[in-house]
C-alpha cells in the first residue's frame, strides 16, 4: 500500500504563488506516475499535472506555463509550484500516486485564491 500526504496549500491572493508538496510512503514502485487533481465546488475532478519517474511532464492547457510539477525520488516526494494564480485556480488539490492496477490518493489540501 501507497499513502500519499499532501500539504502547502493555503490563502493566497491572485497572482501569487503556493506550492504544494506531496509525500509518498509505503510500497512505491519504482516506475509510477505521480501527479494533481483538483476539484472545485460543483465541477468535476480536474487532472492539473502529471510526471512519469523518469520525469516526463504533461499539464492541463488551463495551467501550462503557470505550473510546473516536479518530483525528488530520494525524498519519495512529488511538487507543484503553481505561479500567477487565478480565481478560477482555487480547489481542493489532490495528488495521486499510479502503478499498473494500483493507485492511491492524498487526502486532498485546499488553495483559495483572494482576488
Amino acid at each position: 500500500q501507497v499513502q500519499l500526504v499532501e500539504s502547502g496549500g493555503g490563502l493566497v491572493q491572485a497572482g501569487g504563488s503556493l506550492r504544494l508538496s506531496c509525500a509518498a510512503s509505503g510500497s512505491i514502485d519504482s516506475f509510477n506516475v505521480m501527479g494533481w487533481y483538483r476539484q472545485a465546488p460543483k465541477k468535476q475532478r480536474e487532472l492539473v499535472a502529471v510526471i512519469t519517474s523518469n520525469g516526463s511532464t504533461n499539464y492541463a492547457d488551463s495551467v501550462k506555463g503557470r505550473f510546473t510539477i516536479s518530483r525528488d525520488n530520494t525524498k519519495k516526494t512529488v511538487y507543484l509550484q503553481m505561479n500567477s494564480l487565478k480565481s478560477e485556480d482555487a480547489a481542493v488539490y489532490y495528488c495521486f500516486y499510479k502503478y499498473l492496477q494500483n493507485i492511491a490518493w492524498g487526502q486532498g489540501t485546499q488553495v483559495i485564491v483572494s482576488s
